[in-house]
């Protein structure tokens, strides 16, 4: 037999579950981040960084919105499914049922005050109209939440992967379509047009997903049969895990859009116009920040699958499955991480040249590079914690680092401008980063060994510049194509010396962790 499919039995079926479940929404969420780095740049040069920036404003409103009615009953189905599979299906109805209902009340709440939102909260007339677009929005956000969190929770991920990529391809498809035949019309392409292609995106999920769960139902173990509740009966257990997530969510979504909304209006104040302070927020939102969140595709896919994976380890009384999850998820965080400073020291300014052609975009990607560590442990501790029903913690920290930034926004802004927020961001989400790891020290015993987890992937990736500066000292092939292609051909050596020195490091040392969890 090929030696190759052998591989699998060395896992448990947890494991390897978790793995592929990883691998797989890792991938989609790269194809639609691939995707959508081609869309941004697309926006940039039509809708320019102002655009950018009325656009980015319209998000907190979506954000709040998807936190009442969506994203805290998503995880309450998938972590209610993954403890008890038998009553999932009348869980996830029940939850559907609960979210419509909040989400169409959003919506029309959203459409009534357009205006008082736009002019008093968001302080920018400009978003009245956008407003219609995410209020529409929110319903369709609602049903392919609650269908992808029973699908998570059946540990059954190919339909949210596949709707995350239907959901992309369709929005910039129709987004670049529409935009065609208004340049062909000679109308002007507004950020109207960017926000017509997020409702058009959430459509497109939304009956996506109908479609998978009326065809596709995740299915049971054999010979394990659904158990039928009734609204009354699983309701309010549902609603006991939504209501913490959905006010820890609701609170969170609240300092976020008061940071995205003080922001422009705090750059005013250090001087810039009210234009040249939009601009500002849209090449550091739209722009910048894409490419710093690039690799979290990884983490974010994997905490989606920690979660229920952690319910399940903790209602078993498995800690040390727990344990493992923790040290194996710490190790890639940071692996990745430090790569990701090494990538975006060196090649943030080309890249914010060569992709936006805009010299102050690889300035922010530059200093925002070392929150890539920082980013990646908060996605997956974060997660943990969650699974393990530490909800109230991950809230009180998430707003103490919520609180720290804006201190920066507040005091830091008018006197030393855009500078103070990265700073400002650095410093809460290493707090934040410290916070869920210790917190986790105590609940779980889990290996963290800094030499291997920070020095030596620090002491490789140091090594792996100097190879890299020597080999290209002399000569470099890749001068004659353009900076774009250059730049990524130079990225991927880098990540190639890196990892070659990675694993090298690791096939001369037996690594502890390689159990099943």
């Amino acid at each position: 037999m090929n030696e190759s499919l052998k591989i699998p039995r060395k896992l448990s079926p947890t494991k390897y579950a978790l793995l592929t479940g990883t691998i797989l929404l890792t991938s989609a969420g790269l194809i639609t981040r691939v995707l959508g780095f081609f869309y941004r740049i697309f926006l940039s040069r039509t809708i320019g960084a102002e655009g950018l920036g009325v656009f980015n404003l319209i998000h907190p409103v979506f954000g709040i919105c998807f936190a009442l009615c969506a994203g805290s009953i998503q995880t309450a189905i998938s972590q209610s499914v993954a403890a008890n599979a038998r009553k999932g299906r009348s869980v996830f109805r029940s939850g559907l049922i609960i979210s419509m209902g909040i989400s169409v009340v959003l919506a029309y709440a959203i459409i009534q005050f357009k205006d008082i939102i736009a002019n008093n909260i968001l302080m920018e007339p400009r978003c009245a109209p956008l407003l219609i677009f995410v209020a529409v929005s929110v319903p369709c956000a609602a049903v392919h939440a609650c269908i992808n969190g029973y699908y998570y929770g059946m540990q059954k991920p190919q339909v949210p992967a596949l709707a995350q990529i239907i959901e992309q391809s369709i929005r910039i498809g129709a987004v670049f379509l529409i935009a065609d035949i208004m340049i062909r019309s000679g109308i002007t392409i507004t950020v109207q047009l960017a926000v017509l292609g997020h409702l058009i995106g959430e459509i497109a999920s939304s009956l996506f997903t109908i479609t998978a769960y009326r065809f596709f139902p995740p299915k049971m173990a054999p010979g394990v049969s659904h158990v039928h509740s009734g609204f009354q009966e699983t309701a309010p257990e549902l609603m006991q895990v939504a209501l913490p997530l959905m006010g820890n969510r609701l609170i969170l979504n609240i300092l976020f859009s008061a940071e995205a909304i003080l922001i422009p209006s705090r750059l005013q104040m250090s001087g810039l116009s009210d234009s040249a302070a939009l601009s500002v927020y849209g090449v550091l939102t739209g722009m910048a920040l894409p490419f710093i969140l690039f690799p979290s595709t990884v983490f974010n896919s994997l905490a989606v699958l920690l979660l229920p994976t952690v319910a399940e380890a903790q209602s078993e009384g498995n800690d040390r499955r727990i344990g493992l999850a923790i040290s194996m998820s710490l190790r890639y965080c940071l692996y990745v991480g430090i790569l990701c400073i090494g990538i975006f020291t060196l090649f943030g300014d080309d890249l914010g040249v060569s992709v936006f052609k805009d010299n102050t975009a690889g300035g922010y990607m530059t200093i925002l590079a070392w929150l890539c560590p920082f980013i990646y442990l908060v996605t997956t501790m974060g997660s943990i914690l969650n699974g393990l029903g530490k909800t109230s913690v991950t809230f009180i920290q998430n707003v103490i680092s919520m609180m720290v930034r804006l201190f920066f926004v507040l005091f830091g802004i008018p006197k030393f401008g855009i500078v103070a927020y990265l700073v400002g961001t650095l410093v809460s989400e290493l707090l934040l980063a410290l916070m869920h790891v210790l917190t986790l020290k105590k609940i779980v015993d889990f290996v963290w060994n800094a030499w291997d987890m920070i020095v030596k992937p620090s002491t490789l990736m140091i090594l792996a510049i100097g190879i890299y500066y020597a080999a290209f000292s002399l000569f470099d092939p890749f001068a004659g194509l353009s900076l774009f292609f250059k730049t990524a051909l130079h990225i991927g050596i880098l990540s190639i010396f890196y990892l070659v020195l990675l694993l090298g490091v690791h096939m001369m040392k037996k690594d502890p962790e390689g159990e099943a969890f």
